[in-house]
């Protein structure tokens, strides 16, 4: 096996298999950023004299070449490497021998993880954003072409209120907004370029840290070594809470969809070829599909906690823990995104049922409508709704379900324009 910190002598076979764990399969997800970072380190050695002109050109040509490897998916990493880092500087030393050698000066493979997960991360999370306003987009024209289409809300489970499909849209698509939100204050935490800082204690050559700021494209730099090495485990948390704020609201999302696909609901369905049967029961239409987004993205949301679990009593400096949260934070990310895509795919071909709100079990669904009736003509809310609750008791109420609500937000005014400039403003951020 190939180790960055070989010393000459031969490492115990069960040591070496239990310590290097997943990351040679991983690193997969991060090749393109360790070359990109490997690359403005290449360019920052040599402008303090470690690389000269000739051997910083070969050294870029050799980059170019593995980036275009990765590009057409041609780039492995074999399981007798440790990880990415190991494999990448092993093809640079075979093709120009002691100038390849001289590219691992003033960092560390500290840093080198550090600043590729940093540009994943930023990254990945505008591939996030850019899954979410799709969703967003179809929720709001769903929003928009049910707006009219009354459903029952629901409190403690229990008929409560007159909705619609149009609010019941509207409502998680103004959501996933607030996710944006999360997601901007991981993408900044992300945003900040830890190169430099080597083991975590910076060096003694002259490096030149503003420069792979720049040619990164990081925003500022993690200007501290020590704090710089400790955003190993932060950013990862950081990027796991923005996640979870999305999963959040794709579960609860699916729990609906379940909820409203049951005959008990009946509210709406899908094409027979979306969904699934039974084995032995022939009327089944199973909405496996939400019932895994709803499995998936509840675990994603453990995602922060599991973290937190590996990192919080960790001291100052780098300890090898940290190598588990590639484990736990890349299939996640993958998941999230397979998850945005079928969600989106699914509504966007969604059936919206009629004629179930002539039901007797939602006569009382407007109660409230009848109190607030009683209260413009003239009668306290108090008396008005004593006296609504006694025509309940003794079975003289009728429902009157005409509906005149005007207020933001509510049935009769969506506000979907409002909404979308508020979500246009908050992922403009990332643009």
């Amino acid at each position: 096996m190939t180790k960055l910190w070989q010393k000459g002598f031969s490492t115990e076979k069960l040591i070496e298999q239990f310590t290097v764990g997943k990351d040679y399969e991983l690193d997969k997800y991060i090749a393109k950023y360790d070359v990109l970072a490997s690359m403005a380190h290449a360019k920052m050695l040599e402008k303090i004299k470690i690389l000269d002109q000739t051997e910083l050109n070969r050294v870029l040509e050799v980059f170019n070449d593995i980036l275009r490897e990765i590009e057409a998916e041609r780039f492995t990493i074999e399981s007798g490497f440790e990880d990415v880092h190991s494999k990448l500087e092993y093809l640079l030393t075979e093709r120009l021998g002691e100038t390849g050698k001289k590219i691992h000066t003033g960092r560390s493979r500290n840093d080198q993880v550090l600043v590729a997960l940093h540009l994943y991360i930023k990254d990945e999370i505008k591939n996030m954003v850019a899954r979410t306003q799709s969703l967003f987009g179809v929720l709001t024209e769903l929003s928009e072409q049910y707006r009219e289409h009354v459903i029952p809300g629901y409190t403690h489970m229990q008929i409560a209120m007159p909705s619609s499909f149009g609010l019941w849209f509207g409502a998680y698509a103004e959501t996933l907004v607030d996710d944006l939100y999360v997601l901007e204050a991981a993408y900044r935490i992300a945003d900040q370029n830890p190169l430099g800082s080597a083991a975590g204690y910076g060096s003694s050559f002259p490096l030149n840290r503003t420069f792979t700021t720049q040619a990164l494209g990081f925003e500022d730099l993690k200007y501290n070594v020590v704090a710089a090495q400790m955003s190993r485990g932060k950013v990862e948390r950081s990027m796991a809470a923005g996640m979870a704020a999305i999963a959040g609201t794709l579960s609860k999302l699916a729990m609906d969809i379940c909820l409203y696909m049951g005959q008990n609901y009946g509210f709406l369905t899908f094409p027979d070829q979306l969904t699934t049967g039974s084995s032995i029961m022939p009327h089944k239409k199973n909405p496996d599909v939400f019932e895994l987004v709803r499995a998936k993205c509840n675990k994603i949301q453990m995602l922060p906690t599991e973290i937190g679990f590996i990192t919080n009593n960790l001291s100052s400096g780098y300890h090898r823990d940290l190598q588990l949260l590639k484990e736990s934070l890349i299939p996640s990310i993958e998941t999230l995104k397979s998850c945005l895509h079928i969600t989106t795919f699914m509504l966007d071909q969604i059936i919206i049922k009629d004629g179930f709100m002539e039901e007797e079990r939602y006569k009382y669904l407007y109660s409230v409508e009848a109190v607030n009736e009683k209260v413009v003509n003239g009668l306290s809310f108090r008396d008005a709704y004593v006296a609504v609750a006694n025509e309940i008791a003794n079975d003289r109420y009728q429902p009157q379900k005409q509906l005149n609500h005007t207020h933001e937000g509510s049935i009769g005014n969506l506000c979907t324009r409002q909404i979308k400039e508020k979500f246009e403003r908050a992922a403009s951020f990332f643009k």
